[in-house]
């Protein structure tokens, strides 16, 4: 008998959203679909690719399973997930060469069931911010969340400081936990010369880890500049003390928020300390279009995204009002300065940070994890 190549297959875990939903509604290439996490380019990649948001609502006992699951894990001093979504795709899973886990809602129940053996498939693991839930597991589940983490073939962090708290935890390449640069599609993201700016400082992003407060804080010292937020309802209690001169948008859509980026003088995004997020997405995407930032340095961010301060944007400390007021006064005072930044912003994402090149490097984490795939003639 003779064998012969097929595609391999790639079952992508998402976390159920209204921003997924509306991105698979999309057509490939819109760039609303940085979301999918490279759905696409992998397909376009030779992988046959699906996903668990392709299926309607989960089954009754999926959901039943789930809950059951979810209380447990709690009551155990575990951190829980959404075993419903993941129940509901294991026997997919089951079928595929590799399951790409994109963020870690669906990823901790993953390899809380592979380590029970109800998920056999390979597993390349994304963290985003999965050293600050390791933080809050009881101390007698730690090493059963150790044990589960040890089986992913690999670990991906987006930022240098989650993968420095990962390999400390789980031990050097027990799995390999590897950096891989977030990227930004600079064909849909680029200047644009016609928008008219309608405040001085906009400032765009729904992770909790945005320091709402510390903006907040800026606009009454500085009544003289216009602030335009816009944030998820998440963020809803910081933002309702708004001064005025802060004018405040929840959940806008994909385009509107793009316009709003386009439209600010200067893009600001103030973050505290944390291991995984630098405002990356939101970072990207201004400094795709050229615009001038001024971005808190977190552990997320200061290794690996090639920022340079007082050349492709400027970098403050966590919770450094000081520096933010006068990084952001550096650039709306000197308009020709901040045309600059911006400019070397935009080269530094062509040149190191496209989204090709994140989706690339994917590809070859999921090839490595599922190995050589042959079929019988």
């Amino acid at each position: 008998m003779t064998g012969s190549a097929r595609r391999p297959r790639a079952f992508l875990l998402y976390r159920e959203s209204a921003l997924r939903r509306d991105a698979l509604r999309q057509p490939p290439g819109t760039a609303q679909r940085y979301s999918l996490y490279g759905l696409d380019e992998l397909a376009a990649g030779g992988l046959d690719v699906h996903h668990n948001l392709e299926a309607g609502d989960a089954p009754v006992q999926s959901k039943v399973a789930g809950s059951v699951l979810d209380r447990a894990v709690q009551a155990a001093g575990g951190y829980s997930g959404d075993f419903r979504s993941v129940l509901a795709s294991r026997h997919l899973a089951n079928a595929a060469d590799v399951v790409f886990s994109t963020v870690d809602t669906v990823g901790i129940p993953l390899v809380l069931l592979a380590r029970a053996r109800l998920v056999r498939t390979p597993i390349v693991y994304a963290a985003i911010g999965l050293p600050e839930r390791i933080e809050q597991l009881a101390p007698r589940v730690v090493r059963l969340y150790a044990d589960a983490y040890r089986r992913p073939r690999a670990i991906v962090a987006y930022g240098w400081g989650e993968v420095d708290a990962l390999r400390a935890w789980l031990g050097e390449n027990v799995p390999p936990v590897h950096f891989v640069a977030f990227g930004v599609d600079t064909d849909a993201f680029r200047p644009v010369p016609a928008a008219v700016p309608d405040s001085d400082v906009v400032s765009i992003g729904a992770d909790l880890r945005r320091d709402y407060a510390l903006l907040l804080s800026l606009a009454e010292r500085r009544p003289e500049w216009t602030f335009r937020i816009v944030a998820s309802r998440d963020h809803v209690r910081v933002l309702s003390s708004a001064p005025p001169n802060v004018t405040v948008e929840f959940d806008l859509p994909f385009a509107l928020t793009h316009a709003r980026l386009a439209a600010g003088r200067v893009v600001v995004l103030p973050v505290q300390e944390n291991s995984y997020s630098g405002a990356t997405t939101v970072l990207l995407q201004a400094m795709a279009s050229a615009k001038p930032v001024v971005v808190t340095r977190t552990a997320a961010v200061a290794r690996g995204y090639h920022l340079e301060d007082g050349l492709n944007c400027r970098l403050v400390p966590p919770a450094a009002p000081a520096a933010l007021e006068h990084a952001i006064s550096d650039l709306l005072g000197d308009p020709e300065r901040a045309i600059a930044v911006g400019a070397r912003a935009r080269e530094t994402v062509v040149r190191h940070l496209s989204w090709h090149r994140y989706t690339d490097t994917i590809r070859e984490l999921l090839l490595s994890a599922c190995g050589p795939i042959t079929v019988r003639a």
